[in-house]
């Protein structure tokens, strides 16, 4: 099942599910939707997906918390050793935009980077989940871009404001829900801006994956209905390119996940 966060013109955005290019509204907004427990059924009114705008699926999800540095081959590429613990960190989630929104990049930034994601979504809350457990408190898999200011992430050894700019936060374009995907841990995922592939590897590639994750983070806060956790970025990011490939107005990014689809996302400069 694919769920949406939706708007229609003058209305209230509201959850809804995606069915043959036809939206169902479901009458909740998504967290109201997640924290319920069951998967929705969805009603006789439908719209074209033509007629509604797109939001991200969470627009203010409770806690945008991401994973650094656990792709094994971008610990290659930035000639890092393989950690031997999650390195996390956070997003505010006023900056989250939905697909189609424009990425804004900052006068104060020039090496605006890309990162293409494959996210999770947390269902059933909990603290000091074991790993064993971890994959009974997934709700459901999203993209995330986490766009990143490398200017301000590599100034000091704390990456939050250099990750954490208005729009630096494409997500989207829906929440495919867990019992559709077999194994997330074997999916193609790949970006692409200008025709040109600049990240395409795997989820086998993840060093600390889900059920790692969950035990981790959840050692220290409590995880609640509609968390996003982003699990971090393959190779290919523009910083590590040769020469270097950072992101400038009148790209349109494109990050496709495999089972899940593919986010689109245009680049400006800030006014």
């Amino acid at each position: 099942m694919k769920l949406v966060t939706f708007q229609l013109p003058d209305s209230a955005a509201e959850a809804g599910i995606l069915e043959n290019d036809r939206v169902f509204p479901l009458g909740a907004d998504m967290l109201t939707v997640i924290e319920s427990g069951r998967l929705p059924l969805p009603g006789p009114t439908s719209f074209a997906l033509g007629e509604v705008k797109l939001l991200a699926p969470i627009p203010r999800p409770p806690k945008l918390i991401c994973a650094g540095l656990n792709y094994r081959d971008h610990a290659a590429e930035v000639k890092l050793e393989i950690p031997k613990i999650p390195t996390i960190f956070n997003k505010f989630t006023n900056v989250v935009i939905g697909p189609g929104d424009p990425i804004v990049l900052p006068k104060v930034e020039s090496r605006p980077d890309y990162e293409a994601e494959f996210a999770f979504v947390i269902g059933r809350g909990g603290r000091y989940i074991p790993a064993s457990k971890a994959m009974q408190h997934v709700f459901g898999y999203t993209i995330l871009n986490d766009v990143s200011a490398r200017d301000f992430q590599m100034a000091t050894s704390q990456w939050l404001m250099g990750k954490t700019f208005d729009t630096f936060a494409p997500m989207g374009p829906w929440i495919v829900t867990a019992e559709e995907i077999q194994d997330p841990h074997a999916l193609d995922i790949s970006l692409e801006i200008a025709g040109v592939t600049l990240q395409h590897s795997n989820t086998r590639e993840l060093i600390f994956k889900i059920p790692e994750l969950i035990e981790h983070i959840s050692k220290v806060v409590t995880l609640e209905p509609g968390d996003v956790v982003a699990t971090g970025t393959p190779a290919g990011v523009g910083f590590a390119r040769k020469p270097p490939r950072y992101l400038k107005p009148g790209d349109e990014v494109i990050i496709r996940v495999e089972g899940i689809g593919e986010l689109r996302n245009p680049v400006t400069a800030e006014a």
